[in-house]
């Protein structure tokens, strides 16, 4: 199939699959005597692979070492799991994150008068010196 066909199969766009290739991502596929990309069963099955490892926030490097443990299949499901909660650990990390900042903002939002005066702690608090990190 050509990489169009691939793209709406597998998910992944057109322009990811020519990029994941050109990163090595992906194997190179096979071309016609025109040099049109041609795609098989497997090269679907690895994208779609990607993409639902890209859907759930591992970065390209990530995917790259989940892909060689998935062809592995001599590796060990520790190496896999020891990935996958380290991942899990910065997932959490960043929605804890995250949800300090909509903390902070909300805090703010709460004491905006939000009326025609000029003064708001919104705009006073994003204008502010940093502050220095404490204990």
């Amino acid at each position: 199939m050509n990489i169009g066909e691939a793209a709406k199969r597998s998910g992944v766009s057109a322009k990811m699959i020519r990029y994941y290739e050109s990163i090595g991502l992906i194997a190179a596929p096979q071309r016609t005597q025109a040099q049109y990309r041609v795609y098989a069963d497997d090269d679907l099955h690895t994208l779609r692979f990607i993409r639902r490892a890209r859907n759930l926030g591992f970065s390209l490097e990530e995917s790259r070492a989940l892909l060689a443990l998935w062809r592995d299949k001599s590796r060990a499901s520790a190496d896999v799991k020891q990935l996958a909660m380290s991942h899990v650990r910065d997932l959490e990390a960043k929605a804890a994150e995250l949800q300090g900042m909509a903390d902070t903002l909300r805090h703010l939002a709460q004491h905006c008068h939000g009326d025609g005066r000029p003064d708001c702690p919104i705009l006073s608090d994003l204008a502010a010196a940093p502050r220095e990190a404490c204990c």
